[in-house]
């Protein structure tokens, strides 16, 4: 039997369920749809130019681009409806930076959640044998979380800024044949945007997956349990005071109450012998 099947068969992978490699199991799933959403885009579209002169028209004009978005790089031609003359256009914009910067952060979290749940598999007790690793684990999932923010929102940002430079009514005023009114300038179909659209979900839900993960990570950490120390021992301090306290009420109580029935003795003496004045007194009579 080979050293995977051993760990399977004892049980190893009963740590999917607790939360921390249960997460990473998650993160590493959503980190995989957020990059290939993204980094995997191609989209177009088609235009058509309709001149006086049928012979100069053109009604498929087809404008591609994908990633990284490097707008201002796509080119195309347009007919410009004055002779056989032609107009080289290119689309305005670049996203690239902020395209790139998301499928990067996506592609290293899942090469980190990748190993990190390997090692909750198959290394846990080394793991958790001293608190190196923990503090490695909890200080990455930190600047992780942080950048899926940043990364998502920049991405964000720059899609927006991909459909507004990819809309058929803005990129036909870039045609100086679509500014003559006699002209007809459509568009024929839009680029479809839903898989960028899914790839910013996937970037905020990366974000919360990490930013939630961070409370797990820190209880493995020797500062979450010299914390609950600190915390225990002025409980113990209070409740040993306490303690101490009530045995010196009894111990008091009861020395007072020892000490009360000691009063209490010679004064019904006194109080018994308070008759022999009257007596005498009669004797003497």
């Amino acid at each position: 039997m080979d050293p995977v099947s051993q760990l399977a068969s004892a049980g190893t992978f009963r740590a999917l369920k607790e939360p921390l490699a249960f997460l990473r199991a998650l993160e590493l799933l959503f980190a995989i749809f957020a990059f290939a959403t993204c980094g995997g885009y191609s989209g177009g579209l088609r235009l058509s130019v309709d001149c006086v002169n049928k012979t100069e028209s053109n009604l498929s004009i087809d404008i591609a681009f994908a990633y990284p978005f490097r707008l201002h790089q796509v080119t195309f031609e347009v007919p410009t409806c004055e002779g056989k003359e032609r107009q080289k256009l290119a689309l305005v914009g670049d996203s690239s930076s902020s395209a790139e910067f998301f499928v990067t952060v996506a592609v290293f979290a899942f090469l980190y959640s990748l190993a990190a749940t390997v090692v909750y598999i198959f290394f846990q007790n080394k793991y958790r044998e001293n608190n190196r690793g923990p503090l490695i684990d909890f200080i990455v999932t930190v600047v992780f979380s942080f950048l899926w923010l940043v990364g998502s929102s920049a991405w964000a940002k720059g899609l927006s800024d991909v459909k507004a430079a990819t809309d058929p009514k803005e990129v036909l005023l870039l045609m100086s044949a679509c500014k003559q009114p006699y002209n007809k300038c459509l568009a024929v179909h839009s680029p479809v945007m839903s898989s960028l659209n899914t790839s910013v979900v996937f970037g905020f839900l990366n974000f919360i997956l990490w930013a939630g993960n961070i409370w797990f990570v820190f209880k493995e950490t020797g500062w979450h349990s010299s914390g609950q120390r600190y915390l225990s021992d002025p409980m113990e301090k209070h409740s040993s005071s306490y303690n101490q306290g009530g045995y010196n009420q009894e111990s008091y109580g009861s020395s007072g109450g020892y000490s009360q029935q000691a009063s209490l003795g010679p004064s019904s003496d006194e109080f018994g012998q308070q008759p022999s004045g009257p007596t005498s007194f009669n004797n003497q009579i």
